[in-house]
């Protein structure tokens, strides 16, 4: 018989989705029905594709408050917030189109002898495992692309988030892509394991940083199966501005770090600030608005809801308090939440100035504050991480934006918005412990097909041999 895969609320515990594990066999199939799917899937032409991928939008938007609803369930996100995430979804696909067309297209040239062609081929059987902390928008940025290309996609959502990646795989079923185009393994680490093992061309990631070093190292062997890796962030967000009102600066700050509370890759999880008045001042506004900000859960008009589980949860208070235990100094502490559960994790807001810390991000509102003396030492403390997804500066000043973008290590760096903010028209991605150079958003389509480059003479013609006559 077979394992039994179950998903609860974080907020109140209430199961929301059951279905079985897939092992090793189910996998192994799974992957030989999507090979022998995917010629036919590649040889279709674009238009077709491009209307099955439409479909799929309107079957997420004939859909989206049921599948808003258990995105806020399954994760624990505010219902307001699981809405714009499948908006995201929905909107993901012209932007993939635009993207597909752009950078994985066909174009030609003209030759003396005939033409030179640049076309786009897709890769086969792409691998797509998906996060917990957007379980729609994250996988949907690799299935939309992989499919336009022409792959077929064996997708195995988290196992704290499967009711999400049904739903998906459901919606794309609706639309009329045929089932082994586009398939579901629910499971854990054993069938994600399971799923690698098989003859897939392609594996679209995203997670942690740990995870990606992991799957370099499996497929290091494999030269044939494209890794497209999107990891985590020790994001630093500098503000550096004594001209803005505090309560602005510290509204900006809480988008950062606190959003989804706390569990984007984009969050900022160290604030550098100028040692002083000027810093004294911002760290005072932003203990004054963490203090208030308010948490709750579904329908909740709220800022932070819970984590995905207890779980997680419980890891974040051990990796709070060793950075305790290294000398950090408590600002703020709302790690737990009167009359919440124990997946509630509201901000932690703490003054690590002068310490070593561990460079390593920790998924849940918690942020570390520095203080430095001068803007050098700002960028300094700033790339002082072998991480490099995103980074922020709030300052008024145009002149230090200027040098900070020019000097930044990362690969989302933002001035005076959230280091949250990024756009679905726009890459995303980092360096370092953050990501393998394959950013994806709008350059998903690049890790989607190979190009194919090619000259091409309507007939056959000799060329000359230097010394025959």
């Amino acid at each position: 018989m077979a394992d039994l895969l179950q998903s609860f609320d974080p907020a109140t515990g209430d199961l929301v989705w059951q279905g079985e594990v897939a092992d090793a066999a189910a996998a192994e199939a799974a992957v030989a029905r999507a090979r022998a799917a995917a010629p036919g899937w590649a040889r279709r032409p674009l238009d077709e594709r491009l209307a099955l991928v439409r479909a799929y939008a309107g079957v997420l938007d004939a859909r989206r408050e049921d599948l808003a609803r258990l995105i806020s369930r399954e994760t624990g996100k505010l219902l307001w917030e699981a809405r714009t995430e499948v908006t995201a979804m929905i909107g993901k696909v012209e932007i993939s189109i635009r993207a597909q067309a752009e950078r994985a297209g066909t174009s030609e040239t003209a030759q003396p002898f005939g033409r030179a062609v640049l076309r786009h081929h897709p890769h086969g059987v792409m691998a797509v495992l998906g996060p917990y902390n957007f379980p729609g928008h994250l996988p949907n940025g690799h299935i939309v692309p992989a499919l336009l290309a022409g792959n077929a996609v064996v997708f195995k959502p988290s196992e704290l988030t499967p009711g999400v990646g049904a739903a998906m795989i459901a919606a794309w079923h609706a639309a009329g892509v045929p089932n082994d185009v586009v398939q579901v393994l629910q499971g854990g680490r054993n069938t994600g394991a399971a799923l690698l093992e098989q003859d897939i061309d392609g594996l679209l990631f995203t997670g942690s940083a740990g995870a990606g070093r992991h799957f370099r190292r499996m497929f290091v062997d494999r030269p044939g199966v494209i890794l497209a890796l999107e990891l985590g962030g020790n994001n630093p967000l500098v503000a550096w501005d004594d001209e803005t009102d505090r309560a602005v600066l510290a509204n900006l700050v809480v988008h950062s770090a606190f959003v989804t509370t706390g569990q984007r890759c984009s969050c900022a999880r160290r604030l550098i600030v100028p040692e002083g008045a000027a810093g004294d001042a911002l760290i005072a506004a932003l203990v004054d608005l963490s203090t208030r900000l308010p948490i709750g859960a579904g329908e909740d008009t709220a800022f932070c809801g819970p984590l995905i589980g207890a779980a997680a949860a419980k890891g974040a208070r051990a990796a709070l308090g060793h950075l305790i235990s290294t000398g950090c100094r408590v600002l703020l502490d709302r790690n737990r939440i009167e009359g919440r559960g124990d997946a509630f994790f509201g901000p932690v807001l703490l003054d690590g100035t002068g310490l070593s810390l561990p460079d390593a991000e920790i998924f849940a509102p918690v942020l570390t504050i520095v203080r430095v003396p001068d803007f050098a030492a700002a960028i300094a403390a700033a790339n002082a991480t072998a991480f490099g997804l995103s980074a922020g500066l709030l300052s008024a000043d145009p002149a230090l934006w200027d040098r900070f973008v020019a000097e930044i290590r990362a690969g989302v760096v933002n001035w005076n918005r959230p280091t949250t903010g990024a756009a679905s028209a726009a890459p995303f991605g980092g360096l370092g412990e953050s990501g393998n150079h394959r950013p994806s958003a709008y350059y998903a389509a690049d890790y989607c097909a190979y190009p194919v480059a090619s000259f091409e003479a309507p007939g056959l013609a000799a060329l000359p041999i230097p010394g025959l006559t």
